[in-house]
């Protein structure tokens, strides 16, 4: 099986964002308010037929949110954003989960929203880089997640059928995209994350990353 990951929030825990936005606007909410805010951004987008640069989105959206809090972002406190974004950790039970996967001999990739560099990057600084067999960018086909494109060029680099991968992710809407393009879905529960309502459920549901590893190899 060929184990498609998105990164940010799945693999990458954005909590470690809090402090920063939180001196930034004085709420130990804007994190949240400014990441939901970076993907309402990239699902309008996508739903009306255009791309958009992650990285310009998720800056700009940091601007807005500060905006919003009476605080106008400086070129430096928005370098301090992105160099944030580039320096997440990894959740405590990645690693376990793709270590399981590797050892039943699945091939565990990353597919992002995120530019390539921003990604390699992302996941060399949070000590996964070797963990994965490929990483994989919507920029490197000028549409973003969850329309088609940036699934099915995964598929087509490895020459394999949409059911031949699973798209393991904490997000609704990256597992509704992944369906509708034809590949098994696995959802990370992580607290706060649900099934999109009125939506067919993933084809595995676990809240942590060696549950949903477990659910993958014994089927």
């Amino acid at each position: 099986m060929l184990c498609v990951f998105d990164v940010n929030e799945t693999l990458l825990d954005l909590t470690a964002l809090d402090p920063l936005f939180t001196q930034l606007t004085g709420d130990p909410a804007a994190r949240q308010e400014w990441f939901t805010l970076a993907i309402h951004t990239v699902l309008t987008v996508t739903a009306a037929g255009q791309y958009r640069d992650f990285a310009q989105i998720a800056g700009e959206a940091a601007v807005a949110v500060c905006t919003r809090h009476g605080h106008e972002l400086t070129d430096a406190e928005l370098g301090k954003v992105g160099d944030g974004l580039r320096s997440l950790p990894a959740h405590a039970d990645v690693v376990p989960g793709l270590d399981r996967l590797r050892q039943a001999g699945h091939q565990v990739v990353a597919l992002t929203n995120s530019p390539l560099a921003t990604a390699e990057a992302q996941l060399q600084n949070a000590g996964l880089a070797t963990k994965f067999d490929r990483i994989f960018s919507a920029q490197q086909v000028s549409r973003l997640k969850p329309a088609p494109e940036p699934y099915h060029q995964v598929l087509r680099a490895f020459g394999v059928e949409p059911g031949q991968a699973v798209m393991i992710a904490a997000h609704g809407w990256d597992i509704a995209g992944a369906q509708a393009a034809g590949l098994r879905t696995a959802l990370l529960a992580r607290p706060g994350v649900h099934p999109l309502p009125g939506l067919p459920a993933a084809t595995y549901t676990a809240a942590t990353m060696p549950e949903l590893a477990d659910a993958i190899v014994r089927n």
